[in-house]
């Protein structure tokens, strides 16, 4: 009796060895199957005024921005041109009449993306919503529009410092929802995105050897003109350029005021604000803020 109970209890361990072993392996299955599986849906904060487009497991979800950044286009100066246009396609846009995407181009630290920010705090209240969207999730694009297709508010979807090459996955899907894809972008839905590069995408020496005359003309080749192909599909074209020394100089003395320097100390930092552009290499509205924002810590009283 005792060799059968030794025996019995030797095979009870076993069998229990290897139903442990089991659960693991069943465990860790389970694990890798639901990676491979879209997330929970996760629910929107639509009185959010503006919104991220986050990916997890390659499934994108619409992700409530608790804080903007809020910028006042009063604010922005020496783009006057360029704010109002944008101010008038945007009122448009949002007052239910026919309305442009916007590509802006230019200059860094001009504007570009301050003016997109801005439009959306002058008119949130009025149902804009804003949807920033990284380069590399332009593929969800027609995720993104069918999600907000339904809704009653106004998107503009935003693309910050777009560049491509040509093979890229979402070059493609920004050029099907501008315009060229079988299905119609809906009337609450803009693209408004920001570049450095005119056309979006690099452009060689050799791509000029490309282009052919025909009697006095000049016809570019196919890498150009697919180039300029994706560029051509936004209505609204802003062009930004770097300040001179008066507007720099008059951005400084703007954002001084605002952070409490006096007029007199104000305008007596223009030699400072000089010297920081130099250093920087740049007379921007980027430059500015940030010598504003230096100079006024230091005047500041100690806390």
């Amino acid at each position: 009796m005792r060799y059968f109970s030794i025996t019995n209890r030797e095979s009870l361990t076993g069998n229990m060895n290897d139903l442990a072993t089991f659960i693991a392996r069943a465990e860790a299955l389970l694990a890798r199957v639901e990676s491979l599986l879209p997330p929970a849906p996760v629910a929107i904060d639509w009185k959010a005024h503006a919104f991220r487009w986050r990916t997890r497991n390659s499934h994108g979800y619409l992700e409530a921005v608790k804080h903007p950044h809020k910028i006042r286009l009063a604010d922005l100066q020496g783009v006057d041109e360029q704010k109002a246009r944008i101010e008038r396609n945007t009122r448009q846009f949002v007052e239910g009449r026919t309305a442009n995407n916007v590509l802006l181009t230019g200059a860094r630290g001009t504007g570009k993306s301050s003016l997109i920010k801005g439009v959306l705090g002058k008119f949130a209240a009025k149902g804009l919503r804003l949807i920033e969207v990284d380069k590399s999730d332009l593929v969800h694009l027609p995720d993104i529009v069918e999600l907000i297709a339904p809704r009653a508010e106004r998107f503009i979807i935003f693309c910050d410092d777009l560049s491509f090459e040509a093979s890229e996955p979402g070059y493609k899907a920004l050029k099907s929802i501008l315009d060229g894809s079988i299905a119609g972008t809906p009337d609450n839905v803009l693209i408004y995105a920001t570049s450095n590069r005119r056309h979006l995408m690099p452009e060689y020496m050799a791509e000029n050897l490309e282009a052919q005359r025909v009697g006095d003309e000049i016809h570019p080749g196919e890498t150009v003109e697919e180039k300029i192909s994706l560029s051509d599909r936004f209505g609204l074209w802003l062009s930004f350029y770097p300040f001179d020394q008066d507007h720099y100089l008059a951005i400084c003395t703007h954002w001084l005021r605002q952070l409490g320097v006096d007029e007199g100390a104000a305008l007596a930092a223009r030699q400072e604000a000089l010297r920081w552009s130099l250093e920087r290499g740049s007379r921007s509205g980027r430059a500015a803020w940030q010598f504003a924002r230096d100079y006024a810590g230091r005047m500041a009283p100690g806390k």
